[in-house]
């Protein structure tokens, strides 16, 4: 019995992971359209995680993931508590497939067809989004065969055992079930497992109903150390979403253990009222949702009371410069959304290599203290970037322009990190000031030009406009030819020593790299944009720019230290 018991629950929480993976992928930009629009307000942040949760079958996976797109910065604290809410009632819809379903249809006669039907699927469609429904579909019923195991052990346990005659009474022991599905959900790290495995012991008389609504607070209860552990190294933010998850499902608790007769009696009387079978399966999945509406009902009204306390949370940790602020594991699961983040995350990646190189060309050798702290910063971003994108593409079977995307976003950190690269050496050498007075009015305008267009190569402007950007870069390769002629010119008619004019020469090869190196970015930036919209590629606006003289080199970026502008003036 032990072992087809843990055979059942195995069964059931392997159905549960196919059906949450199938149906997310099946998903595919629908999360985040719902988080994306759905979130402006608590009740529509509520409505979005019911939605999700219903279409993934898993509040924990709802959960772990908004903590993930917190931590991403993809949502915000406030939007994360109301789909925090919603996954909490989203996640009744697992009690009532195992009231209604599992105990009132043939579940053979369910569950086969359906992993016939959904292998067929998931073998003929591979990485489509009909494969993924497919591999949802045999998810759904191997946990049916799960529920049907549950009931063959516990008819069993229940002919052999009399286990109702220890369940006792009084609150002592209705706290020792809270307890033992506080565990069940740990040990089986989901709810929905222990809340199956407590309706279908109720539904064969195993245990009375009393002693399996407390494992039913206790099931809620336990799923909060999912979430908890998500947090572990996670920004403040993902750890106040955290908090306000337990902070919800303890309050539940809490108040559905003290009117646990009250909601148990209006479940029954429910039930009746609406002509289902008052069967203890049936009473506890109308008290699961009982409870998770009265807990909806008392967090609501506290939602912004409740962000308050929780943005004064968490806020001596100071969170390292070097550390993604948008890369969170939890999101590499699902590709679109992870795309977004890695978008996020070159964004400020750039800022810090355009600020940084202009920073450079401005103030040339009184900006290295900062560019070798940016370096540092850089290295290990870029790091961090190449594997959370590894992460994300490790076996999934992606459309070609986003497999495509994943890619450049790599490679636009290259390009960032040779940008300061040359910074970094432009700041490594002192370079003594040109007598020749036209000759350094030519220098300076072409470093406040080359300003100018760094500023100029982000694509996240709302004006940006690659064809602008590529021609404003050709622009300014010609004032480089000109400025290059002039030195060369002064050079060999001794205007200027001849050492001088190698260094200056160097300077604005380095800084014309800078640049190309800035445009490269920002185009292939607009090439993961266009994707993230679904917008038809369109090669003429993401042609790459011409390659820079010289050899290409590596480097690392970072942000300047005190925040400075660089001064234009050079």
């Amino acid at each position: 019995m032990a072992v087809t018991f843990l055979g059942g629950v195995g069964l059931f929480l392997l159905g549960m992971k196919l059906m949450t993976d199938g149906l997310k992928v099946a998903a595919g930009n629908a999360l985040r359209e719902i988080l994306a629009h759905g979130t402006a307000t608590t009740g529509r942040g509520i409505l979005s995680g019911i939605v999700i949760t219903a279409m993934v079958q898993s509040s924990t996976a709802v959960t772990v993931a908004t903590i993930g797109f917190v931590n991403a910065g993809l949502m915000t604290l406030f939007q994360s508590v109301g789909v925090i809410i919603g996954s909490n009632v989203g996640t009744t819809a697992t009690s009532w497939l195992v009231a209604v379903v599992g105990f009132n249809v043939n579940i053979q006669d369910l569950a086969m067809p359906a992993i016939a039907i959904g292998m067929a699927l998931r073998v003929t469609g591979g990485g489509s989004r009909r494969g993924a429904l497919g591999e949802a579909l045999a998810g759904f019923g191997i946990f049916f065969l799960g529920i049907d195991v549950l009931k063959t052990t516990f008819d069993g346990v229940e002919q052999h055992f009399d286990l109702a005659r220890y369940a006792g009474a009084g609150l002592v022991s209705l706290l020792i079930f809270t307890l033992i599905g506080m565990v069940l959900t740990v040990l089986m790290n989901s709810s929905s497992a222990a809340l199956a495995v407590t309706l279908t012991a109720a539904g064969t008389g195993v245990i009375p109903l009393d002693a399996a609504a407390a494992m039913v607070i206790g099931a809620n209860v336990g799923t909060t150390s999912t979430a908890l552990l998500a947090v572990i190294g996670a920004t403040s933010n993902a750890k106040r979403a955290a908090m306000a998850l337990t902070f919800f499902n303890v309050l539940t608790g809490i108040a559905a253990f003290f009117i646990m007769p009250l909601l148990l009696a209006g479940g029954a009387a429910l039930a009746r009222a609406l002509g289902l079978d008052p069967n203890p399966a049936t009473v506890l999945a109308l008290f699961h949702t009982a409870t998770k509406l009265t807990g909806t009902a008392m967090v609501w009204p506290l939602t912004p009371w409740l962000v308050r306390v929780l943005e004064r949370m968490f806020v001596t940790a100071e969170e390292d410069l070097g550390k993604p602020r948008h890369l969170d594991k939890n999101v590499a699961g699902t590709p679109a959304l992870a795309l977004e983040a890695l978008n996020l995350e070159l964004a400020r990646i750039g800022d810090i290599a355009r600020r940084a190189s202009a920073s450079a060309v401005s103030a040339e050798g009184d900006a290295g203290q900062w560019l070798a702290q940016d370096k540092q910063i850089i290295e290990r971003l870029v790091i961090a970037v190449g594997d959370f994108t590894s992460l994300a593409t490790r076996n999934a079977d992606l459309p070609e322009p986003m497999s495509r995307s994943f890619a450049d976003a790599v490679r636009i950190t290259q390009y960032y990190e040779d940008m300061v690269e040359r910074a970094l050496e432009m700041t490594g050498r002192r370079l003594a000031d040109i007598q020749d007075e036209p000759l350094a009015g030519a220098v300076n305008d072409f470093k406040r030009e080359a300003i100018a267009l760094l500023q100029r190569a982000d694509a996240e402007l709302e004006d940006f406009r690659p064809k602008k950007l590529r021609k404003a870069h050709k622009g300014l390769e010609a004032s480089y030819q000109e400025v290059k002629r002039r030195l060369l010119y002064a050079g060999t008619a001794g205007r200027i020593p001849v050492r001088h004019m190698v260094s200056r020469l160097d300077e604005l090869s380095a800084i014309r790299r800078i640049l190309d190196q800035a445009v490269k970015a920002a185009l292939y930036t607009r090439k993961i944009h266009k994707v993230l919209r679904q917008e038809a590629d369109d090669e003429e606006e993401t042609e790459e720019s011409p390659a820079p003289e010289g050899t290409a080199g590596n480097g690392n970026t970072g942000v300047n230290g005190e925040g400075r502008p660089p001064d234009p003036a050079g």
